[in-house]
This record gives C-alpha cells, structure tokens and sequence, in this order.
C-alpha cells in the first residue's frame, strides 16, 4: 500500500509541475497506451472464445481515450491556435466518433488508426516542443490551455 502512495505522490508531482506542453505529450502518451491495451485484449478475443470481461475491459479502454481526446480538446485555444486550433478540434471530434463505433462494433482496425494518428500527433508535438521555445511551454502549466 506504501508503495501505491509514493506512486500517486510521484505522478501527482509529475503532473504539477509539468509545463503546458509535457502535459500534451501525457495526455498523447496516456491515449496510445489505452488504444494499445484495448487493441491487445481484442486480439486475445480473437484467438478464442470472446471473454465478457475483456470486453468490458477493451471498452473502459476506448473510453479513457475518448476522455483524454476530450480534455485536448476542451484545452485547445482558438484565439491563439486560429486553424491549427479548429483543425485539431475537428480532429478531435471525428476521433471519438471513431472510437464510440469501434468500443460498440469491437472494431480493432479502427482502434488502430485511431491510435496511429495519435501516435503522429504525439510526435509532432514533441518534436515542436523540443525546437521551440514557446511561450507558456516552458513553464508550469497553471491550467492546460492548448494553443495549437
């Protein structure tokens, strides 16, 4: 139990002290390894008999990932971002369009595409973090305000 509260104090931490743009990448980085589990326990449904429970579980997957693509969303700054800001909000939007009808159909190729342009967007993202110097990405982020 010790352990498990050094673990929640350190990602606590992590978190607060992160800078707007280290928060992307986690919120990138927390959808991809969702997209990754779900897409696992389908392809254990396929080799057998499917498994209620990994239904449950493959679905309280996507849906964690539609609540990351969610708070990207909701973050995005359309005054500062302009059509960077409406094109990730589009985006966005037809990610988790995508991702209600794969969690309904149980639909591995669209979980996969889904999270292979997440994936991209994440490298995108780290490669602009790592070249620019932004203002507002170096710093603690006060509240996630994406700009685009």
């Amino acid at each position: 139990m010790a352990n498990s509260n050094h673990l929640y104090a350190y990602r606590e931490t992590r978190i607060k002290t992160a800078s707007q743009g280290q928060l992307i990448i986690m919120l990138y980085n927390e959808a991809v390894k969702q997209l990754d589990h779900g897409l696992e326990l389908l392809e254990r449904n396929a080799g057998g008999k499917k498994s209620p429970g990994r239904i449950e579980q493959v679905s309280k997957s996507v849906l964690k990932t539609q609540e990351i693509v969610t708070e990207l969303m909701v973050s995005l700054d359309f005054e500062q971002g302009g059509d960077i800001a409406r094109n990730l909000f589009s985006l966005y939007t037809w990610f988790n369009k995508e991702l209600l009808a794969a969690n309904i159909s149980q639909d591995p190729q669209k979980i996969a595409t889904i999270r292979n342009m997440l994936n991209d967007l994440r490298g995108a993202w780290s490669e602009i973090i790592a070249k620019n110097s932004m203002e507002g990405f170096g710093q603690p982020a006060m509240g996630l305000n994406i700009t685009g």
